[in-house]
């Protein structure tokens, strides 16, 4: 089931067209990667998904039903962390939590407990009396994080949540989208550090001028630009090697030699470093070094958009 549709979706200020009649599907239970420049479209994609925009011309629904004639159920299945965070310094911990989740309409006990329970995700179960302005950045961060899943949405946007944190936070996060997700949740990720995308998501879409420029899993948007990757081996000097026995190998497409380092070109699809390795120690070839290089999510990004992830 696709617990998020949008099809033929145009939004305009002006003359300047944001989004340009995009389609997209999100099935549930996905951790779907939303990649873009700054510029690219994909903040004004995610304020119309998450109502704060209209579209001039499109439909946009969460499982199943237009987000507009169904706007109350369409909130109430979507909860958004903000790239700015959104949190009252002069509010105590508990106190974020509770009027965000009151706001979905959650009252008495059950309120008290999905506050409870949010707080304890995000690991911040005994800063209920602290306020935000003492926290950390990666705190801060987390109480985002809290805020927006105490009602216990269906959908839940996580619009560069790890921005600006130390490592130790941004793993904490990153792990807590892996539960999320384990605990039934559809996420939205967009991230301008492309190694939590190739890390977490299981599909990814490219914006580019308000256009999906590509979609599919890692492996489908590696495949667009490249179907080889290279394996560098660095040889004892003055060693012979049969090169053709290594281009007799499987999947092996090219092999150049340059000096005492070998090039070996090969097939993404099939895995035959193995049988690389074998055969040079076969031939009593001393390795110094290796190096496989695959393309990576960063090299389909520069290559389709002209651009690095981090451009502003």
């Amino acid at each position: 089931m696709n617990i998020l549709e949008i099809k033929n979706v145009t939004k305009k200020f002006g003359d300047f067209i944001a989004v340009d009649n995009m389609s997209l599907t999100v099935a549930e239970g996905e951790i779907f990667g939303f990649l873009g420049t700054n510029g690219a479209g994909k903040s004004t994609t995610i304020n119309m998904i998450s109502g704060l925009l209209r579209a001039n011309s499109g439909e946009i629904k969460i499982l199943g039903k237009d987000i507009h004639k169904h706007s109350r159920f369409a909130k109430k299945n979507i909860g958004i962390v903000p790239q700015d965070i959104a949190i009252y310094e002069d509010l105590t911990t508990y106190e974020n939590v509770k009027f965000f989740a009151g706001l979905y309409g959650l009252r008495g006990t059950q309120l008290h407990e999905q506050v409870e329970k949010a707080l304890e995700f995000v690991g911040l179960s005994d800063k209920h009396k602290s306020y935000p302005k003492s926290f950390s950045g990666g705190m801060k961060r987390r109480l985002n994080i809290a805020c927006a899943i105490a009602h216990r949405p269906k959908l839940i946007i996580m619009d560069e949540p790890t921005v600006g944190i130390d490592p130790q936070s941004r793993n904490y996060i990153l792990n807590s989208v892996k539960k999320l997700n384990e605990m039934g949740c559809t996420i939205i990720y967009t991230s301008h550090y492309m190694e939590e995308v190739e890390e977490i998501c299981s599909r990814i879409a490219i914006i580019d001028h308000g256009k999906i420029i590509a979609e599919g899993t890692k492996e489908q948007l590696k495949a667009i630009i490249t179907n080889t990757k290279d394996v560098w081996i660095e040889i004892k000097p003055m060693e012979t090697i049969d090169l053709n026995k290594i281009e007799a190998i499987s999947g092996v497409k090219a092999v150049q030699m340059e000096e005492n380092l070998m090039k070996v070109s090969s097939d993404v699809s099939v895995n035959n470093l193995n049988d690389i390795i074998q055969c040079l120690i076969n031939d009593k070839v001393e390795i110094r070094s290796l190096k496989e290089q695959s393309p990576n999510l960063e090299t389909v990004f520069l290559t389709l958009t002209g651009r690095s992830l981090r451009d502003h």
